[in-house]
């Protein structure tokens, strides 16, 4: 979530912390600056979420809704082509969040800053909608982006593949990033006594859930 706040180029957690120097006041919803990752591999979803400085209506469209102005339309239309990704392409279009429609189909921003209501940006890549997010306030102030991944994509979604990322890409960040892992096995459901000589009864259960951190 480092390149969403095009405007400036401190990272959404830095931006929060440094305007707490003077105002404390905008820390009230939470102290606690950190990244989490949460995979969801049944939707085949990927979730990071942040607790910055989150975004308002005017940012998201600001800083999101400029598909047309980036270039990302006509940079995913060359790579439909085809062409090869390299830094070079990359470079010429500077895609920067956009980047994120190489490996999702849709992408919903969910965000909450201290000036606004929460929020919901959602894109296909060919147009954006905002809209306010009528769950109310869940996440207190900051930002979730949920990527819904492309099928060719899904091995981003394994527990390995990301933490492989997070330690090769994560290096200058300055808070704790959190992976949200859960195991499943397969336990003995109990059944009447007369049923028990026919057949054992399993399920599958998420018995372990953590969330460990990788920075």
């Amino acid at each position: 979530s480092s390149g969403i706040n095009a405007e400036c180029p401190l990272r959404p957690g830095d931006k929060i912390r440094f305007m707490s120097l003077t105002d404390p006041n905008v820390l009230a919803a939470t102290a606690d600056l950190k990244v989490m990752i949460k995979p969801d591999r049944e939707n085949h979803a990927l979730h990071i979420i942040d607790t910055g400085i989150g975004m308002t209506h005017a940012d998201l469209v600001k800083n999101l809704g400029t598909i047309a102005k980036s270039g990302t339309s006509e940079f995913l239309a060359k790579m439909d082509d085809g062409e090869t990704m390299n830094s070079d392409l990359i470079g010429q279009f500077g895609v920067g969040f956009y980047s994120s429609f190489l490996v999702a189909d849709t992408v919903v921003v969910t965000t909450k800053h201290n000036d606004d209501e929460q929020l919901i940006w959602e894109s296909d890549a060919s147009s954006f909608t905002v809209s306010k997010d009528p769950r109310g306030d869940t996440l207190g102030r900051g930002t979730q982006i949920s990527l819904f991944m492309k099928e060719e994509a899904y091995d981003y979604l394994e527990e390995n593949t990301i933490k492989d990322l997070v330690k090769k890409y994560s290096q200058f960040i300055n808070f704790p990033i959190h992976l949200w892992t859960s195991k499943t096995e397969q336990v003995e459901e109990p059944v009447e006594e007369e049923e028990k000589a026919e057949s054992k009864k399993e399920k599958s259960t998420d018995c372990d859930s953590a969330l460990i951190p990788l920075l």
